[in-house]
């Protein structure tokens, strides 16, 4: 073996040894549905913050997204990070976080669709968020295994992709299965560490091998693949980078694995504290990401072979330290990503649909035991679609992955924020909103895989340009339907809501030792 695989190897084993550590070390903090889901609602401010960071950052974005949109934009791409800091981390723990805790607490609800259920008196509303959950979070868990077989091949020569996909899952599934919440926040907060370093460290070496900053953007701006406009403040199509940013931002405030960190958050201060780390973490993380990929079109042989192969070739000849640790930072950023993931799909099949359909109450050891059963059942799904896609080529399969983050967002963003600011939201309007988001995210799937084509229609070429194009506008088209349909439809609003607002009117008495006051 080489002196780069005998070293990423041994980091990889390091990295591995820890997470299943923690994982066995945790199991004291899921003897109950609590604590197996939420943390037992007590995660500080640095956990949560992490945990946060790294679900939203996963190897697509280091591999996939970093090439193909640095490919598309140049530096300009950089604005993504920046966005996915401000938008994504910054105005969604302001906006939702402390609301999110407070209410979710109230109403008792451990998952998004059971918010949807308890806030809006709907069990039909919470089947169909779980079933929409489940359909959607399944591809789009798949997709998080894309890229690892190019960084394996250049770390050890030839590794087959199956066996990445297995490691990466049954060791992902150890941890979560045995420690839940817990174990994967303490998990995030250390693969975080890693993201944090190694994205750092790449960003320099690969500008040194490139003559240092200054002399990289002037190749960029001048070289045979590349052009002044991919040198420039917003790239050379300003429109596209828009909704990119905007997807993939403000998509996280409906996603379920997102918003569920602030289900289990400490309490307020913990909150405050949470949104600085979570963006300067997103600052660095992304950024980074998006401004790496920037310098991708210094490297044209390797997008001959597509956008995932621009990032390793950018790495093929760093030193060897420096790619064990971006294969341990993309394990990091895939693993915390999927456990997060399959954590949230889990609880929302046994909470939320089998719990509630059986005539006999379930303890709270069987429904520890279903959710776990489930954990592993959706990561094996999970990875025998990442392998099929990987080996057939499916578009169908590729086209879902690439549409599950708009179906999720435009179904969920609108509904879950006006659930909590708004107190007239009907449940028509909810229902609405569910079927549109969905709705527009299937015709995108039909569309890119070749049924029908709207090519000749130019409103409908536009929305339907790209599943990018139509997630926005999901999103989008969503905050506008709610508030409308509200209005359309009172009657049937929640009788109780005042009652679910009252707790945000709640007073708490503190000690002069809490409240030294002046």
């Amino acid at each position: 073996m080489s002196t780069t695989s005998i070293l990423t190897l041994a980091l990889i084993i390091v990295f591995f040894a820890v997470m299943t550590v923690i994982g066995v070390r945790s199991k004291k903090h899921a003897s109950d549905v609590n604590g197996f889901v939420l943390g037992s609602r007590s995660v500080g401010p640095w956990l949560s913050a992490f945990a946060f960071g790294t679900s939203y950052f996963s190897a697509v974005i280091f591999v996939g997204y970093a090439g193909q949109f640095g490919w598309n934009f140049g530096l300009a791409s950089t604005w993504i990070g920046l966005g996915n800091a401000f938008i994504g981390s910054l105005l969604a723990w302001s906006i939702l976080g402390r609301r999110t805790r407070i209410m979710t607490q109230h109403l008792s609800s451990k998952t998004m669709p059971d918010f949807f259920g308890s806030r809006f008196d709907s069990p039909k509303l919470k089947i169909a968020a779980s079933v929409i959950t489940f359909i959607f979070l399944i591809p789009y868990t798949a997709s998080l295994y894309n890229g690892l077989s190019r960084l394996f091949n250049m770390a050890f020569g030839g590794i087959p992709y199956a066996v990445c996909v297995i490691i990466m899952a049954v060791l992902t599934g150890i941890y979560v299965i045995l420690g839940g919440y817990m174990a994967t926040a303490l998990n995030d907060f250390i693969q975080g560490i890693i993201m944090l370093g190694g994205i750092i460290a790449v960003i320099v070496a690969v500008l040194k091998s490139n003559g240092g900053f200054m002399a990289a953007t002037e190749q960029l701006a001048t070289g045979s693949s590349g052009g002044w406009e991919f040198a420039s403040f917003l790239g050379p199509d300003p429109v596209f980078l828009i909704f990119v940013v905007l997807l993939t931002s403000l998509g996280t405030w409906g996603l379920p694995q997102m918003v569920g960190k602030f289900y289990a958050i400490k309490n307020e201060d913990s909150i405050k504290k949470g949104t600085i780390i979570s963006t300067l973490f997103a600052i660095v993380v992304a950024g980074g990401c998006y401004f790496l990929g920037g310098f991708a079109r210094l490297y044209p042989d390797a997008a001959t072979d597509g956008f995932d192969a621009i990032i390793p070739a950018m790495l093929s000849k760093l030193p060897a330290l420096i790619i064990g640790i971006v294969i341990v930072l993309v394990l990091s950023a895939s693993m915390s990503t999927l456990s997060s993931l399959v954590l949230t799909s889990s609880s929302t099949i046994t909470l939320d649909l089998i719990a509630p359909a059986r005539k006999k109450e379930m303890s709270e050891k069987n429904k520890l035991t279903m959710m776990r059963v489930f954990i592993v059942v959706f990561i094996a799904i999970s990875a025998v679609i990442a392998i099929y896609q990987a080996n057939s080529k499916n578009l169908f399969i590729a086209q879902m992955m690439g549409v599950s983050w708009g179906a999720l967002a435009g179904a969920f963003l609108a509904p879950f924020l006006y659930g909590l600011y708004y107190k007239k939201t009907t449940k028509a309007a909810v229902a609405t909103c569910f079927v549109w988001g969905v709705g527009l995210e299937l015709v995108q799937l039909m569309i890119s895989i070749g049924l029908f084509s709207v090519a000749e229609i130019p409103v409908l070429s536009f929305v339907f340009k790209n599943s990018l194009y139509s997630g926005v506008i999901a999103m989008v088209g969503g905050l506008v339907i709610v508030p409308l349909v509200s209005l359309l439809t009172r009657r049937t609003a929640p009788a109780d809501v005042e009652a679910k607002f009252a707790c945000y009117n709640d007073s708490k008495t503190v000690g002069i030792t809490d409240n030294l006051g002046r």
